[in-house]
């Protein structure tokens, strides 16, 4: 079974890996709705309590199944959900660049706020949010108002704990200053570790967990990456195009040695990394085979000794892996 960490100094206790249910979106390859279900109570049997999803992921479809996938089994899920990115006719929002060459349309105002919540919570099929994010910040509108609406649904009781997700030490310590928030969702992986420089110091002081999206590099940190599909969400990414796909399967080559050492495959390696980083690190990889859930749930076990770890630590440095990432 998955250890439980804890979310905050004072916040909830959740499995020590989650799941993120993103990949069920056809962004990263085609998914059935029923073997989707099927993987998310597969990783609920595993212990990964938290299941994260998002309004945004398949303009609503995510959340829908997401409760399906929970029914019968509230007790045992605990429900993380974010908002602010606007796919909804009719919406505004501010244009905000992404550098992959789109951009994203994000409303972090009050109004917003209330009528997305309302819109997740009949999606999930649910009465109460267990972590509530604000999935990027609206440039229009001030942190303070945004996490200022999410704490008056926390006082209303649809939300249990809020979060941020894509932001700044400097964002963090001022949504922090209005409500206590209990994580903060940020790529952090072996490929992108720039969380280590200020943000994960500042989480650290203030009591917040760091939830990392993206622990295998999307794949990446699981092996040979195949030919991508059009449909992929991966043919965006700077660090899968061209020439920097083979600048980086080359540098991180090294660690698929250190995997087979220890008697693991490279996605146990990777975020049984991730887990030794420190308790207050919750990693999220998402699947779309429920055979991988017990893969990835065994890397909770995988011990890595401080020789190991300083090899892993040579081999991937911070800003080893070339090609921009996301915003």
């Amino acid at each position: 079974m998955i250890p439980v960490r804890r979310l905050g100094r004072s916040g909830p206790g959740v499995g020590g890996l989650g799941y993120g249910a993103m990949v069920l979106e056809g962004y990263y390859g085609a998914s059935d709705d029923e073997a989707g279900i099927a993987t998310m109570r597969a990783a609920l049997d595993a212990g990964m309590s938290m299941i994260d999803s998002a309004d945004a992921y398949g303009n609503g479809h995510n959340e829908a199944l997401v409760g399906r996938a929970i029914a019968g089994r509230r007790r045992e899920a605990f429900i993380a959900t974010k908002f602010g990115i606007v796919f909804g006719e009719g919406e505004t929002g501010t244009e905000l660049p992404t550098g992959w060459g789109f951009s994203l349309r994000i409303n972090g105002t009050p109004g917003y706020a209330r009528r997305a919540l309302d819109a997740s919570l009949a999606r999930l099929g649910v009465d109460v949010v267990d972590l509530w994010y604000a999935h990027y910040l609206d440039p229009a509108t001030p942190v303070e108002e945004t996490v200022g609406a999410m704490a008056e649904e926390v006082r209303g009781g649809r939300v249990r704990w809020l979060g941020l997700s894509n932001v700044t030490a400097a964002e963090v310590r001022r949504a922090h200053a209005v409500h206590p928030i209990a994580a903060v969702q940020y790529e952090y992986s072996l490929w992108r570790r720039e969380a280590e420089a200020a943000l994960l110091p500042t989480l650290r002081e203030l009591g917040i967990a760091l939830v990392a999206w993206s622990p295998l590099g999307s794949g990446f940190l699981t092996g040979p990456v195949p030919e991508l599909h059009e449909g992929d969400f991966r043919r965006f990414n700077p660090r899968y195009a061209g020439e920097s796909l083979a600048r980086n399967t080359e540098r991180f080559a090294p660690l698929a040695v250190v995997a087979r050492e220890l008697g693991a495959t490279p996605a146990q390696l990777a975020l049984a990394w991730l887990l030794h980083q420190g308790e207050d690190v919750v990693p999220i990889p998402g699947t779309r085979r429920a055979e991988r859930i017990g893969e990835n749930a065994a890397a909770a076990s995988l011990r890595l000794g401080a020789e190991t770890l300083r090899r892993i630590d040579a081999i991937a440095k911070p800003g080893l892996a070339t090609g921009a990432t996301l915003l």
